[in-house]
C-alpha cells in the first residue's frame, strides 16, 4: 500500500469514527452542545461544528431551536440506520485488527524464540501493546513495556519504564506504538540494534536494509 493509499484509508477511518461519535452523542443526549461534542470526541470545536452541520445536511440529524438560544439535536430514522451501519463496521474492523495484530505479534515472538531472544520488551503503549501482552511463544517472555511519552509505572500486567536504559536486560524489542511508528522505529534503531527490533507488518514500517542480513549472520 502506498503512502497516499494509507493516508486516504486513515482519513476515511477518522471520518467514520467522528461521524459515529457525533451520532452516538446525539442519541445519548439531545441537549448536547458543539463544545461538549468537541470535548467528548477530542476534536477541535470548529471540526465538531462542521461535522454536526454535515450530519444535518445528510439528513442524519435534525436541529431545532431550544430556549436560551440553544439547539436541540435529534437522530432521524436515516441517522439511526447510519449509526447502526457504522457501529457494525467499526466492530468488524476492530475484530479484524485484533486478529491481524495477535497473529503478527505471536509470529514476531516466535521468531524471537527461534533466534534465542528470551527476554522481549514492548516499545510503545497502545492497543497493539495490549494485544501483544496476550500473545506467547516457547521460551520467550515479554518482560517490560517502554514508552518515553508515558509516565505510568505499569501497563496491563507489565512494569513500564521510559527508556531502553531503564528496561534492564532485554534481548529484543517488539514495536507496538501506533503513533507515527516509522519515525519511532527510525529513532529507535539509532540506539538499539535494528536486527533485534521486531515490527508487525500492520505498522507499515520500512525497516533498515541491513536488519535481515544481520539476523542471518
Amino acid at each position: 500500500m502506498s503512502n497516499a493509499d494509507r493516508i486516504s484509508t486513515t482519513a476515511k477511518t477518522d471520518d467514520a469514527e467522528i461521524t459515529l461519535g457525533i451520532l452516538n452523542a446525539v442519541h445519548d443526549n439531545e441537549c448536547i452542545t458543539q463544545r461538549s461534542v468537541a470535548q467528548d470526541l477530542g476534536i477541535a470545536l470548529g471540526l465538531a461544528n462542521a461535522y454536526l452541520k454535515r450530519c444535518a445536511k445528510k439528513g442524519l440529524i435534525k436541529v431545532s431551536q431550544a430556549p436560551a438560544n440553544r439547539y436541540a439535536y435529534y437522530l432521524t430514522p436515516q441517522g439511526f440506520a447510519e449509526k447502526s451501519r457504522l457501529t457494525a463496521e467499526y466492530l468488524s474492523d476492530s475484530f479484524q485488527f485484533f486478529r491481524r495484530a495477535r497473529g503478527q505479534c505471536t509470529e514476531a515472538l516466535r521468531l524471537a524464540g527461534q533466534r534465542g531472544w528470551n527476554r522481549v520488551a514492548l516499545y510503545g503503549a497502545s492497543e497493539l501493546a495490549e494485544i501483544a501482552c496476550l500473545c506467547d511463544a516457547p521460551d520467550v517472555e515479554v518482560v517490560i513495556l517502554i514508552d518515553p511519552t508515558d509516565n505510568h509505572d505499569s501497563f496491563a500486567h507489565l512494569p513500564m519504564v521510559g527508556s531502553i536504559e531503564a528496561a534492564g536486560e532485554i534481548d529484543a524489542l517488539l514495536l507496538t506504538t501506533l503513533s507515527d511508528p516509522q519515525a519511532t522505529y527510525d529513532a529507535l534503531i539509532k540506539s538499539f540494534p535494528a536486527a533485534c527490533v521486531l515490527v508487525p507488518n500492520l505498522l507499515q514500517v520500512r525497516e533498515a536494509r541491513d536488519q535481515h542480513e544481520d539476523a542471518k549472520s
